[in-house]
């Protein structure tokens, strides 16, 4: 990330010139980068998120490089948008870096940012740019997309739905314990998901359009986002470990059993959609993996395997700091 040209030996404008014409536009984009602000078409209602990633909390560069950080927070946020049954339309991307930081990390990051933008039919909007104290790289990216019909939020499952999952479990997970022990070669595919997560994007809307009654994006685990529906909704939602044991069987040789079963159930960061539809309902593509149901006397709504509790927690960005 040091070394080249630094930061500090360009300004703005000059920095700004190097990295605006790299972005792709789209066609819901009126006014492109360059004025006070950008100007972008939108449907009946917008959904707008945002996330950030540091430099040695989010990431180290000794495995992800600036494309791959590029690439990875443009995913997690389009997944956001898409979790909510929205079409992506534009992103706004913030840097703010030490002025140590090489020019040529810059670019191959905004490389990596444009390259994700322009596979997902996205416009990069414009963004900021602020320096920061020696060693402190953060980059923020908030994402706007289309709704044309109603918002599927997490309050919506109810009992006799069924939960499903579009996309991988665990793989971004096993491909983290694989590059901190230095054993990337174990899996590759699960490394690749770490560094460069693949989040359904088609699937938020289809599934919405399918009467999906329930839906968010697995950033921090599947036994905590499929809580996070369970509370919200007010149901309890039981995992089926057999629809399970393809995804932990997958991992087993690259990180062992233990580890394998704790990167499905708790692994983060992979981005896949998941959601509760009404038995019989499910969309081409989604694995069921469990059942909704009311909460009985006594119970507290929440999520079980095999209709038992189990400890893994899935990541927090306090507790696990």
């Amino acid at each position: 990330m040091t070394g080249g040209t630094p930061l500090r030996s360009l300004d703005e404008d000059e920095l700004l010139a190097r990295i605006l014409p790299t972005f792709p536009e789209g066609a819901d984009l009126v006014v492109a980068p360059g004025d006070d602000a950008a100007v972008l078409r939108t449907g009946a209602c917008t959904v707008a998120t945002t996330d950030t990633v540091v430099l040695g909390r989010d990431w180290l560069d000794a495995w992800s490089s600036g494309a791959d950080i590029g690439h990875k927070v443009i995913a997690q946020n389009l997944a956001d948008v898409a979790a909510m049954g929205a079409r992506p339309t534009g992103v706004l991307v913030t840097l703010v870096a030490d002025p140590d930081l090489s020019l040529e990390w810059v670019l191959d990051h905004v490389r990596g940012v444009a390259d994700a933008c322009a596979a997902a039919g996205v416009a990069v909007l414009g963004g900021d740019l602020s320096s920061a104290p020696s060693g402190v790289v953060m980059v923020s990216v908030t994402a706007l997309g289309r709704l044309d019909g109603e918002p599927v939020l997490r309050s919506g499952a109810r009992p006799g739905d069924v939960l499903a999952v579009r996309g991988s479990l665990g793989l971004a997970d096993a491909g983290l314990r694989l590059l901190q022990a230095g054993a990337a070669s174990r899996h590759p595919v699960a490394v690749s998901r770490q560094r460069r997560p693949e989040p359904p994007l088609e699937a938020g809307p289809e599934a919405a359009a399918a009467g999906a009654t329930a839906m968010l994006d697995l950033s921090d685990g599947l036994l905590r986002d499929g809580g996070r529906i369970a509370r919200a909704s007010g149901v309890v939602v039981d995992l089926d470990p057999a629809a399970l044991a393809g995804d932990v069987d997958a991992l087993m040789d690259a990180v062992g059993a233990e580890a394998a079963l704790d990167c499905v159930l708790a692994g983060g960061e992979e981005h896949s959609l998941l959601a509760t539809f009404p038995a019989g309902s499910v969309p081409p593509g989604w694995r069921v993996l469990g059942e909704v149901r009311a909460s009985g006397a006594g119970e507290r709504p929440g999520i079980l395997v095999g209709g038992r509790a189990v400890s893994h927690t899935g990541w927090d960005h306090f507790r696990n700091a």
